[in-house]
């Protein structure tokens, strides 16, 4: 794929960030965007501007797109005015997360039509977009994977997990309910030794030499509660957007998520308290206003 034409589509943090790497390593880049703002930094960077989904597929061999719901993710890949109607993009690469039922509707239409779309959503936030450290979960044909590989690995870590379209999407859901559940339950946790006098940090280190480590308390308590900033750069929309598809794929597969329905509800009243823009972080400020403590640093 060195002399092919990459196309991206969707320039917020994420894809902004995967997007830079991209010419960094000196592919050609085409770029599109509803915001002009983040279209421009890497169109002054040498990326060209394409003005909708499908003539960017005209311009571009293979469409990369990290976009922010299931259905913004289908309007862009099979819509009206989207990648499939290019003539030119023999694939469609969503680093999104839709669940799978969105992804098997998408890679059917481009089935039909002789071309490819492989799911690879990815985990890692926005350092890891930033740094090419992101896991990308990939499922689609083999062939496929294998010839975009080394693409992805300027932006990660591909894992392929199976040919099924879809498969990948379930792979992140499962992540993201994980992360979500920690995060929810280490406030709770937190809180109520705070409550109890002891230090917030001290508990984090504690527990990361223990059984009860996790990523709440390895990354998201120690850079962005204790010390008050709510800034890990995910949102409680996105969060609550991700975990709720988790429940409902897992009820339309007949799977009970006890658990991860009260995550949700937890998301969703802290969605209502702080808004959705609000770092998901915030789920600790709702668990301590319930608490009438404060885990911050000294």
């Amino acid at each position: 794929m060195a002399n092919e034409v990459l196309g991206f589509i969707g320039l917020g943090q994420m894809g902004s960030r995967m997007a830079s790497r991209l010419l960094d390593a000196g592919h050609a880049l085409v770029v599109f965007d509803t915001v002009e703002a983040c279209v421009a930094p890497l169109v002054a960077r040498g990326a060209r501007r394409a003005e909708s989904p499908a003539q960017l597929a005209d311009l571009a061999d293979t469409v990369l797109a990290s976009l922010p719901t299931p259905d913004i993710v289908r309007a862009v890949g099979i819509g009206p005015d989207g990648v499939l109607r290019g003539q030119r993009a023999r694939r469609f690469v969503d680093f999104s997360t839709t669940g799978p039922r969105v992804a098997q509707q998408v890679a059917a239409a481009f089935a039909e039509r002789g071309r490819a779309s492989i799911d690879a959503p990815v985990s890692g936030g926005i350092t890891g977009a930033e740094k090419g450290t992101l896991a990308i979960m990939v499922s689609g044909p083999r062939a496929e994977f294998d010839a975009l590989e080394p693409v992805l690995r300027l932006v990660g870590k591909p894992f392929f997990c199976g040919e099924g379209a879809g498969q990948a999407q379930v792979l992140k859901l499962c992540n993201n309910l994980l992360a979500a559940a920690a995060l929810a339950v280490t406030s709770e946790a937190l809180a109520m030794g705070v409550k109890a006098g002891l230090d917030p940090s001290l508990m984090c280190e504690v527990i990361n030499s223990s059984s009860g480590r996790n990523s709440a308390t390895q990354d998201k308590f120690p850079r962005a509660v204790i010390p008050r900033t709510f800034d890990f750069g995910f949102t409680t929309a996105l969060s609550l957007k991700d975990v709720g598809l988790c429940v409902d794929e897992a009820g339309a597969m007949g799977v009970p998520m006890v658990v991860g329905s009260a995550v949700r509800q937890m998301l969703a009243v802290t969605s209502a308290t702080f808004g959705p823009e609000s770092d998901f972080t915030s789920v600790a400020k709702l668990v301590e206003g319930w608490a009438g403590v404060e885990v911050g640093g000294a």
